[in-house]
């Protein structure tokens, strides 16, 4: 098993209802807003000297990779992960890039040079997008099946742009001629790719080296990876998978699931119903998945609710888009849920916590030493 982290380049906080104004995962984490609690307004801006804190405790514990989203309200991936490689040895970074606002061979060109002067620690975790606001700012109005089409044919371009000899592509929405780099990455990037859509799961299996779900039930879960599966041995190909966690780990499973609901603090009914709103406007499939789980407590108003399998808490997704499930519950409870989804074939989790910086610690030293993850290659440094 391989595990991430999260860089919070949109601000960090104790709560849910903290100042942030968005986050960004795997497909997109969109939707944040000010609480009205004890301690809502306080936050942590993502200034370098935070974030680096941050990238280098999840360099610490032993976390191979961070995540770095993409999207208005976050600072800029590229820029903020090279700034990064400059005050950490080994750690990976998973940036995030959108098709509708960078080239693909610009993209592919930006991916080479990070390889040679990162010494190889570039992944990228590809995001077609599927809020409509969101595509708008960005200047694109293409439906989705466009989106997506786009999506097949700048992953088509980037990896041709990687070749050896000039590469020339014509389609729909690409029209390169002898596309190249001064020198082809080495070793050539990891393509993370999400999508629950009928739209998305054939690009995934054509194009992903790891597919990335959020986190659901394992038996949703296993349905969706035997779907990749499929689809990816009709073109020859075998893809890899990971899943994206919030995670809210402690000694105790009652001190675990009285911290997740310290996460609500402040919760503000009204702006909870916004929220929500706003995010039934998606057009994203993963998203109207995410946002199901917590149906029953919006019905029902019960906190026991949002536990949707044991130790998988959609709390998260009342007041965010994105991934909105965390696990919740002891060291050992938590490290036997992972387990389980590494069961299904999951063989990357990407987690995060709230503050990014304490809950780094809290899970390197906690649970992975459980699931057999090696710290002692990053902390001997």
């Amino acid at each position: 098993m391989t595990f991430h982290w999260f860089l919070p380049t949109g601000s960090d906080g104790r709560t849910l209802t903290t100042g942030m104004r968005g986050t960004h995962g795997p497909s997109h984490d969109t939707t944040t807003a000010t609480g009205t609690g004890p301690g809502a307004d306080r936050h942590r801006a993502p200034d370098l000297r935070y974030l680096t804190q941050i990238a280098q405790a999840a360099e610490h514990m032993g976390f191979e990779t961070i995540l770095t989203p993409v999207g208005t309200f976050n600072e800029d991936p590229w820029i903020t992960c090279a700034a990064l490689t400059q005050h950490t040895e080994r750690l990976k970074f998973l940036v995030a890039l959108r098709p509708d606002s960078i080239s693909p061979t610009l993209a592919a060109q930006m991916a080479a040079t990070f390889q040679r002067h990162s010494g190889g620690r570039l992944l990228l975790n590809v995001v077609t997008g599927g809020d409509p606001s969101e595509q708008a700012r960005y200047g694109d109005h293409l439906d989705k099946p466009a989106r997506y089409a786009r999506t097949d044919e700048w992953l088509t371009v980037l990896r041709g742009t990687w070749n050896p000899e000039p590469f020339t592509y014509s389609g729909a929405h690409y029209d390169v001629r002898g596309a190249t780099v001064f020198s082809p990455p080495d070793p050539a990037p990891a393509v993370y790719f999400g999508g629950s859509s009928d739209q998305a799961l054939p690009v995934a299996a054509r194009h992903a080296d790891v597919y990335l779900t959020w986190g659901e039930p394992p038996a949703d879960v296993a349905a969706k990876l035997e779907r990749i599966r499929e689809l990816a041995a009709r073109t020859g190909r075998t893809v890899r998978f990971g899943i994206r966690f919030h995670i809210v780990a402690r000694d105790t499973a009652d001190q675990a699931w009285a911290a997740a609901e310290r996460l609500l603090t402040g919760i503000d009914p009204a702006h909870l119903a916004r929220v929500q709103a706003t995010l039934a406007g998606t057009q994203s499939t993963g998203q109207a998945r995410q946002s199901a789980l917590g149906t029953a407590y919006r019905d029902s108003g019960r906190t026991s609710d949002l536990e949707v399998y044991q130790n998988v808490w959609a709390g998260v997704g009342l007041l965010r888009g994105g991934a909105g499930t965390a696990l919740v519950g002891s060291h050992q409870e938590v490290a036997d849920r992972i387990a389980e989804y590494a069961g299904l074939g999951i063989d990357e989790f990407i987690l995060s916590g709230f503050p990014h910086l304490e809950e780094a610690y809290e899970v390197g030293e906690g649970v992975l030493p459980l699931l057999g993850a090696d710290r002692t290659v990053a902390v001997g440094r």
